[in-house]
């Protein structure tokens, strides 16, 4: 689309030529004289201010100013107390994920065309009652029309290549049963190993300590527990072992394996597990990628 002044430019040469030809003697005439002129430049595009700039992709810094007053705004609707320097840091970084995932999704054929933004667009208004709705939607959350589509369409692309990372994760994970005696009391955990190593039974002895759940874990995947030890110290027996005195922020554990092997993941896990594939996925590509951060 031309600028207005390139327009105006253009008319005012349409016009000189059809004057000069109106204007042109009947019958011969000299050749004339033809003088070099400048061909006027075209106007160039203002650049779009960037928040930041991930592999030559702009990061528009309306788009995060905008972000970040609604993330703001959503941490105080919950009573947290975010810094603005903390609240600026995660926005950014959740804006160069959403761009690094949505580039990763268009590599591997998974892009989102107009036609399927546009029904994204229209299921959305349709959910919200209307177009009307969804537009004061928008204005109410700092969005304009071509604000939204854009940031609509990074966060579906986004979302189809975490899908695409989900659906490539193993379905079984090898996996330990536990059982665990949990004290807050040193001795007392000395005590209970020194029975265990005597030939104590741990059900028994577990079932004086929690006799509800005799302590059973359930089973977990290398990884799930917070503790590394722990974690450590469970896929370091085999079944019938137990660990010796194991001392976290918690308490003071001994665990017991009671079985082990290839199994999938449970639904908790399993969420534990697809947010770690794509945090992993996400920094892998942030590592190799060419990101730069306006000043």
């Amino acid at each position: 689309m031309f600028s207005p002044r390139l327009k105006k430019l253009t008319t005012i040469i349409l016009l000189a030529y059809g004057l000069a030809a109106c204007s042109r003697p009947s019958g011969p005439s000299a050749a004339p004289t033809l003088e070099a002129t400048s061909t006027p430049e075209a106007p160039t595009a203002t650049p779009v201010p960037a928040a930041a700039t991930v592999n030559g992709e702009i990061v528009p810094l309306a788009e995060y100013q905008a972000e970040l007053a609604r993330y703001q705004f959503a941490q105080a609707a919950l009573g947290k107390s975010v810094g603005e320097a903390d609240a600026a840091q995660a926005v950014l970084d959740d804006m160069i994920a959403q761009t690094l995932l949505a580039q990763g999704a268009r590599a591997a054929g998974l892009s989102v065309t107009e036609a399927g933004l546009q029904s994204r667009i229209d299921a959305l208004a349709a959910s919200l009652g209307g177009a009307d709705k969804l537009a004061a939607w928008q204005s109410a959350h700092g969005y304009d029309e071509v604000s939204f589509r854009a940031a609509l369409k990074r966060a579906a692309e986004a979302a189809l290549m975490r899908d695409k990372i989900i659906a490539e994760m193993p379905g079984t994970f090898e996996q330990v049963h536990v059982r665990q005696i949990l004290l807050y009391n040193e001795a007392n955990a000395q005590d209970i190993l020194a029975q265990l190593k005597a030939g104590g039974k741990f059900d028994d002895l577990a079932a004086t300590v929690d006799p509800v759940t005799r302590g059973d874990l359930g089973w977990f995947p290398q990884g799930y527990l917070l503790d590394a030890n722990l974690d450590a110290a469970a896929f370091a027996l085999q079944p019938g072992q137990f660990s010796d005195v194991i001392v976290t922020e918690v308490g003071f554990h001994i665990i017991y394996v009671i079985e082990r092997g290839p199994r999938p993941l449970s639904p908790e896990a399993r969420l534990v597990f697809q947010s770690r594939a794509v945090a992993e996925w996400v920094n892998e590509r942030r590592a190799q990628a060419s990101i730069v951060l306006s000043p």
